[in-house]
């Protein structure tokens, strides 16, 4: 009385499908967390390259802040920069990147507010050195 199996339990089975279905949704949560990192890290970056370009080339330039700004504004600011990771271009509705000019006559402001919208933290804000 010698039985011989060939193959695998259905315990066996059930082990196996719940570890790689733990595995894989694991995996894609994990994903998505790194994706929304990127696209946060991204926005910071165009941020702070909006900024520096306004506080070390536009305003020593021209002793005043732009009303808006864009890549005619900004020429030493990346143009790809301008365009969130959504693919709205700042000053768009939809865009999660805003620029407001303060304190402004004439179309010269005195000072401005540079914010991202992130997904996993509170807005980006960038404010002008001199108001």
């Amino acid at each position: 009385m010698n039985k011989r199996s060939n193959g695998f339990t259905v315990i066996e089975l059930l082990f196996v499908i719940v570890l790689v279905a733990g595995a894989t949704i694991l995996f894609f949560v994990q994903k998505n967390n790194v994706e929304i990192g990127a696209h946060d890290s991204e926005r910071k970056t165009a941020i702070n390259a909006m900024y520096y370009s306004l506080e070390e080339v536009f305003y020593p330039t021209n002793n005043y802040y732009p009303v808006s700004i864009d890549a005619k504004t900004l020429p030493s600011v990346d143009p790809t920069l301008f365009e969130d990771p959504d693919g709205y271009i700042l000053g768009e509705a939809q865009s999660n990147y805003h620029y407001e000019g303060l304190n402004c006559t004439d179309n010269k402001c005195k000072s401005y507010t540079l914010r991202a919208e992130l997904q996993n933290e509170a807005d980006f804000v960038k404010q002008s050195k001199r108001n």
